[in-house]
């Protein structure tokens, strides 16, 4: 039986960065990978959707520049296919990239199921009838989640979907009903408003997206409405009906919805239901999800879990840096000073939203003096050469102290703008950081500088 430092379960972004981290520490490693390497989030998930998203930023974009006297119409024949045609490509090089990875830093790589026979062995089912044990002195699972799906909903019928399964369609329908009021349910929502469909959004919450801002969830519903997109706040399903050429779906407080298509995007599942968690004594909730500390530790002090697995925030971009937090505390390398608070959300909605830091009902919440500064796309030179107009930028400071304590970012690149806020914040910055710095002109950065000098006016 062949021994390893560190064994982990699934090669997503936790799993990879978790395997690699402990690698760099001289330890022996172990990825056991059930349904292609790099998982869910570049299979079915983050990769292929964003790849979509591209495709219909883009075209939206170009329908946006009629100050270029550029006028673009879609293909009537158009597939989401077509759209998608850089996702094999880009598939195929990112998992050609993590497989050498791997191997330049000496890390074995297995295909198949893995169970935890006891809390130091692991199990690999090859699914050819072949079965193979493994020692391990840690384990990370990073195993991921998969869609929920009701029982109202036959997921075997071609005109009913989850977020898996959506972008395997093979015709872009005339009208969708989305079943869900979080990340994935809106990114669909815009990026199939903007291919033409019409778009009815059932949120069972009261509103979209309340982890957000409410500033920002606010503004996102009205640009979804303004896009055609008829959103449903507070409705859930009670009943669904479907035929070969469409889905009728019945709320709670009696409305009938038709479309050509279902997506059911609310909630996901934690895949563990053969990892042999109950035999372990390795609570999981309702959701499937596994329960840790702030280490990432389950209740075995040498099995972590990280990624989807754990519950929010469910960011593949989080799922890396608990990857690699948990392989460097199983090691007992000192997890270094980490602010869990200056994580960044990405939402790739049309147009997409970022964040990093407090809201203001938060602030508000815990009785923080502060105040906010806010600037518009269309206050930007840069905006307006590129005909972006629509976008917006929230900071919020503290009023004494002047300290930078929130960033919220609607608009064209808000997850790559985003980042100038969140490392200022890292460092304790303060919001004239903004005022007393230059930027480029014209550029959209240049609207932290505008924001800033609107909340200093304030004071």
């Amino acid at each position: 039986m062949k021994k390893y430092d560190l064994l982990v379960i699934g090669s997503g972004p936790g799993g990879e960065k978790a395997a690699i981290q402990a690698a760099k520490l001289g330890k022996s490693v172990l990825v056991v990978e059930r349904d292609g390497t790099g998982g869910n989030s570049l299979h079915t998930g983050t990769i292929p959707s964003k790849t979509l998203w591209e495709s219909v930023r883009y075209i939206n974009a170009l329908k946006q520049r009629q100050v270029f006297g550029i006028s673009v119409k879609m293909d009537q024949d158009l597939t989401i296919d077509r759209l998608m045609h850089r996702k094999r490509g880009a598939i195929a090089s990112l998992a050609e990239r993590l497989e050498n990875n791997f191997e330049k830093n000496g890390i074995d790589l297995v295909a198949g199921t893995a169970q935890l026979t006891d809390p130091h062995h692991v199990r690999v089912d090859s699914g050819q009838g072949t079965s193979e044990d493994f020692e391990a002195g840690a384990v990370v699972l990073a195993v991921g989640t998969r869609p929920f799906h009701p029982d109202i909903l036959d997921f075997t019928h071609r005109l009913i979907r989850d977020s898996d399964t959506i972008l395997s369609i093979r015709e872009i329908p005339k009208t969708v009903t989305i079943v869900g009021g979080g990340v994935i349910a809106c990114e669909y929502a815009t990026i199939f408003s903007n291919l033409g469909v019409k778009v009815n959004l059932v949120d069972p919450r009261p509103q979209l997206l309340d982890f957000l801002d409410l500033e920002f969830s606010t503004a996102l519903t009205y640009l979804m409405r303004d896009q055609g997109i008829r959103v449903r706040p507070g409705e859930k399903l009670s009943k669904a009906e479907w035929n070969d050429s469409e889905v009728v779906v019945t709320t709670e407080s009696g409305k009938v919805i038709r479309s050509d298509l279902l997506l059911y995007a609310f909630g996901r599942t934690g895949n563990t239901e053969r990892l042999g968690l109950d035999a372990l004594g390795i609570p999981t909730n309702r959701y499937q999800q596994i329960q840790v500390n702030a280490f990432f530790q389950t209740v075995h002090a040498h099995i972590y879990a990280v990624g989807d697995v754990i519950g929010p925030p469910s960011l593949a971009a989080t799922a890396m840096d608990q990857g690699r937090l948990a392989a460097l505390h199983a090691f007992d390398h000192s997890m270094e000073e980490h602010r869990f608070d200056l994580l960044p959300t990405g939402i790739y909605t049309i147009p997409e939203i970022s964040t990093v830091g407090a809201t203001e009902e938060q602030l508000t919440q815990k009785a923080v003096p502060y105040e906010a500064g806010t600037a518009s796309y269309r206050e930007l030179a840069r905006g307006q050469i590129q005909g972006l107009t629509t976008g917006r930028i929230k900071l919020l400071f503290h009023r004494e102290t002047l300290q930078l304590l929130g960033v919220h970012i609607l608009g064209d690149r808000a997850t790559e703008l985003v980042h100038i806020g969140q490392t200022v914040m890292s460092f304790g910055g303060k919001v004239d950081y903004f005022i007393d710095h230059v930027f480029n002109y014209p550029t959209f950065s240049e609207c932290y500088r505008i924001a800033a000098l609107n909340g200093v006016n304030r004071l």
